[in-house]
């Protein structure tokens, strides 16, 4: 994370960690064999391949084949490798690696955010670096939150899973830690004048964006003010859906706005 912005709560990030796996085990418990198998809105894959990746995703966290995850040039190709190797495993299989990695996962989280080993940055491929507890945290959290409620539920036609301040909280702070590592990486025009999102609702608040990256509003000006609901970012800032067709506004300068829109897609 961008020192500049909040260190990450990770009690909570720990917690909503708990919440999501629940979540996952009890909509996954329901499913018939035919929805299993059926595809979901993640494009190539089906209903059972997002449990895989998502299991897959956990066990990386604390066995050595993690490392290539970590040193990768593009995180999406890198999760593909995992998901075409689990292809033919059964649903049992599949969910057996999903429940013991998650348990695992979870448990080096309880361990590593009580120790400086916390605050140690480290690589996500394309994504930047992190503080290692908010990585384990962010990322299991931020995939089960954003694959159950806009790639299952939907494909499914059933209603996505309840959230909360706490569960939307942790995936935000998660998604702005991305993107304050993408817009650095690849400065938007302008951006020096300073652009502030603000993301009502449950978990929400404000940050500011300049060409270094997020930063916490303090004093001073921003040249524009995007503001939307919390709960619609994991969709448009994923670019699952566009922003233009969301509950997104502008005020201010609507081009730097717009130019800092169309390259928000945290992976």
């Amino acid at each position: 994370m961008n020192k500049r912005l909040p260190p990450a709560d990770l009690p909570n990030m720990a917690a909503a960690l708990r919440a999501e796996r629940a979540e996952m085990l009890d909509f996954t418990s329901s499913l018939t064999d035919d929805e299993w198998t059926a595809p979901s809105a993640a494009a190539g894959w089906r209903i059972g391949d997002i449990v895989a990746h998502i299991g897959a995703t956990a066990r990386s966290l604390y066995m050595p084949s993690g490392m290539r995850t970590m040193f990768a040039a593009s995180l999406e190709r890198a999760n593909e490798a995992p998901v075409d190797r689990r292809r033919d495993w059964s649903r049992a299989k599949v969910m057996a690696e999903y429940r013991r990695a998650g348990r695992r996962a979870t448990a080096l989280l309880d361990v590593v955010r009580r120790t400086p080993a916390a605050r140690l940055r480290v690589p996500l491929a394309d994504l930047g670096r992190h503080p290692l507890a908010l990585l384990i945290s962010g990322a299991l959290v931020f995939d089960h939150h954003t694959h159950l409620r806009h790639d299952m539920a939907p494909a499914l036609g059933r209603p996505a899973p309840p959230t909360d301040a706490d569960r939307m909280r942790a995936v935000l702070t998660w998604m702005i830690a991305v993107l304050s590592n993408q817009v650095a990486q690849a400065p938007v025009a302008g951006l020096d004048a300073r652009v502030a999102l603000t993301l009502t609702g449950p978990g929400g608040g404000t940050w500011w964006f300049d060409e270094a990256g997020g930063l916490a509003p303090s004093t001073g000006t921003v040249a524009a003010h995007i503001t939307a609901p919390a709960p619609t970012f994991p969709d448009w800032g994923t670019q699952r859906s566009s922003w233009r067709d969301s509950e997104v506004t502008v005020t201010g300068d609507t081009e730097l706005a717009a130019r800092f829109l169309d390259t928000v897609n945290v992976i």
